[in-house]
This record gives C-alpha cells, sequence and structure tokens, in this order.
C-alpha cells in the first residue's frame, strides 16, 4: 500500500514537520494578495477617482429630493433617479456650461487687450489718475506694472514663472480639454445614476464595515456624513451659483461691458466668505470712477442688499448640517480641491475639509466627555472625594 508523507516520515521528523511554521501563511497571503489588488485598481481606476467623488457628493445633496420625486409620481427608484438626473442637467449643468462657454468668448477680449498693451504700452486712464488720494500713486503703479511695452509680460512671469504668450496659448487652445470634460461629464452621470438606483444598498455594506472597523462610533460619524455634505454643497455651491446670476444680471443692468464674465467670477468668488462682497465693491467704485457714480451706487446699494438678505435668510435656512466651516479651512478647500481637481475640485474640496473639521470636532467632544472634571478654586476641596457612604 503507499504511504502517505507522514507516515514515511520517522517519528522525529514528522514532530519537526508538525513545529515549523511556513514562511507564508494562509493569512499572510490573502493580506499581500489583497494589498496587491488594492494598489492595482487605484493604478488603473485613479482617472475615474473624480467623477465617483462628484457623483457621490451629488447624490448626497439630492438624496432627499430623489425620495420626494419617488413618492410623488409613484415610480420605480432607476426611472426617478433618470428623471432627477435630467432635471439637474436641464437646470444646473447646461446653464452653467453655457454662462461659462459665454464668459470664455469675453476672456478673449482681454487677453486680446492684454497682448495689446504688453507689445505697445498703455497710459493709465483718466478716471484711475483722477481718484482723490489714491489717484496719482495708481497711476505711477500702472506705469510702471502695466504701461511700459513688455510690463504686462514681466509682472506676469513674475508672478506665475511662465510668459504671458505661453499663458495665452493655453487659455485660447483650452478647448481641446472639452472632450475630457465631456468623458468626466459623462462618468459622473453614471455613477451618480448607480449612486441613486443603488444607494441604499450601497451604504448598508459600508455600515456593516464601518461597524466592524470603528465599534461605538460608526453610527454616529456616519450619520455626520450626509448631512454635512449636503450642507455645504446646499449653502456653499447654490447659493454661490444664485448670488453669481443675480449680480450678473446687476452688472448688466448697470452697464458694465463683461457682465457674464464678472458674473461668473462673482460666482466663483463667493465659494469663499467675503469673495462676493470683494466684488461688488471692486466694480460698483469701478463704475463710481469711471464716470458713473450713480450707476455704481446703485449697484453698491442693490448687491448690500441682496448679500444681506442671502446671508441672513436664506443660508441659514439652507445650511443645516452640524459643520460650519470657518474661513481658514474653507479657503483651503476651495484652493486645494481647484489645483488637485480642476473644476471639480471646487465641490470636492470644500467637502472633503468639511469632514475633516466634523471628524475633529467630533474627536474634541469625545475628549470632553471622557476627560473628569477640572477642579477650579470654588470647587470644595472634598468634592473630588468619595463620600463616606460610598465607600463604606
Amino acid at each position: 500500500m503507499n504511504k502517505t508523507r507522514s507516515e514515511r516520515l520517522s517519528p522525529a521528523q514528522a514532530t519537526l514537520s508538525r513545529g515549523r511554521r511556513p514562511l507564508i501563511t494562509d493569512v499572510s497571503a490573502a493580506r499581500w494578495l489583497l494589498l496587491l489588488v488594492l494598489a492595482a485598481s487605484v493604478y488603473f481606476f485613479h482617472g475615474f477617482l473624480v467623477p465617483v467623488l462628484a457623483a457621490l457628493i451629488i447624490a448626497f445633496a439630492s438624496w432627499p429630493l430623489l425620495l420626494r420625486l419617488e413618492q410623488a409620481l409613484g415610480i420605480r427608484r432607476g426611472f426617478a433617479g433618470t428623471a432627477l438626473i435630467v432635471m439637474i442637467l436641464a437646470f444646473l449643468v447646461l446653464p452653467v456650461m453655457g454662462a461659462l462657454v459665454y464668459a470664455f468668448g469675453e476672456l478673449q477680449s482681454w487677453i486680446g487687450w492684454a497682448i495689446n498693451t504688453n507689445s505697445l504700452g498703455a497710459p493709465p486712464p483718466e478716471w484711475l489718475a483722477g481718484l482723490p488720494h489714491a489717484g496719482p500713486w495708481l497711476a505711477e503703479q500702472w506705469r510702471d506694472y502695466i504701461g511700459e511695452p513688455g510690463a504686462i509680460s514681466e509682472l506676469v512671469q513674475l508672478v506665475s514663472g511662465a510668459n504671458i504668450g505661453t499663458i495665452s496659448r493655453g487659455i485660447l487652445t483650452a478647448g481641446t480639454l472639452a472632450f475630457h470634460l465631456a468623458l468626466t461629464l459623462l462618468f459622473t452621470l453614471i455613477a451618480l445614476f448607480i449612486f441613486y438606483r443603488d444607494g441604499e444598498r450601497i451604504a448598508a455594506q459600508i455600515d456593516r464595515a464601518g461597524s466592524r472597523i470603528l465599534p461605538g462610533r460608526w453610527d454616529r460619524i456616519s450619520r455626520v456624513v450626509p448631512a454635512t455634505i449636503s450642507s455645504t454643497v446646499t449653502g456653499m455651491t447654490l447659493i454661490a451659483i444664485g448670488e453669481g446670476v443675480v449680480l450678473g444680471t446687476a452688472y448688466w443692468i448697470a452697464g458694465l461691458g463683461s457682465p457674464v464674465t464678472l458674473g461668473v467670477i462673482t460666482g466663483f468668488m463667493a465659494l469663499v466668505p467675503g469673495g462676493a462682497p470683494f466684488c461688488v465693491v471692486a466694480v460698483s467704485s469701478y463704475l463710481a470712477a469711471s464716470g458713473s457714480p450713480w450707476a455704481g451706487l446703485g449697484l453698491f446699494v442693490w448687491g448690500t442688499v441682496e448679500l444681506f438678505v442671502v446671508d441672513k435668510t436664506i443660508r441659514p435656512v439652507l445650511v443645516g448640517g452640524p459643520v460650519k466651516l470657518p474661513f481658514l479651512p474653507t479657503f483651503f478647500g476651495l484652493v486645494g480641491g481647484v489645483q488637485t481637481m480642476g473644476i471639480v475640485g471646487l465641490f470636492v474640496g470644500p467637502v472633503l475639509m468639511s469632514l475633516l473639521v466634523a471628524m475633529w470636532r467630533e474627536w474634541q467632544r469625545e475628549l470632553e466627555l471622557t476627560e473628569p472634571p477640572a477642579l477650579t478654586a470654588e470647587t470644595p476641596a472634598n468634592a473630588l472625594q468619595p463620600r463616606q457612604a460610598e465607600t463604606a
């Protein structure tokens, strides 16, 4: 009969074989295999990270609207998600893209003026030199940094390290990125549909994994995330778009030459606390100094009233989440998001920063609950000592 390997070994060899551990155990091999799969997934699919993050943020922010639409129409979740995506495209994405395309056309005239001024030079405008107190100083700065031939190129190279011709050619040929943006939008919409259709199932799976990783804390932290994202997107992004539209219309009524471009800039600046008031003051001052004082005054009054109403009434109603971002985290999230992910970073950066702030505040709250009360001067000396009845 054929003997097995253990039967062919001597007693000493069998004992040594049973006590020897393999170089790579099953658990170790599984961990290395999982790490290898994750690394390969990140390498091959990192290009889809931005669309997935954008779709996840939109899904979190619009989930209550999806539930209301499903109940009101009495349709299945997939059809409700499709209808909501069509509404987002019609009322949000297409108007914003149209405004960006129009602003890009107006921006080309600004670039042409900058290139012409950099080649030939230009004297300071009369309204700038005629400003009280600061007019002579501003005119001198204009002659030093803008008026002389080649001054704008030197200024741009000093600030950004690139030549004005390189920047202008890059901006003028930015239309080649339209295909990439279209693909990103397509992948975002596909991921958004998947999140709408299977969002509850995905959330249940994440809850099971999170409860295993953070037992006792996952329920509290995970409930902060949707409210934080919803409040951040609603309180910052939608209000910024609304302020850009309203104030851009006001610029057009006031007679400015590039109202759409100025409205887009105001909308982007409105993402940062204090950005929209700065734009209103700057544009109103330009109108008043360039010979239209009444138009500048009217724009300033309208902008002040509109921003006061938004900040005191509309924003507190829309922003219902637990995280109110201070100025510095908001600024870092905005700039870091744009630098890392482009236009999508305007939405992703502040949301990620808000999550960091939410987790930090949650940690601070737990520390306050677990720390013993501090002994102050008003605390009796025997306040922290156990009572006689408790020690008995």
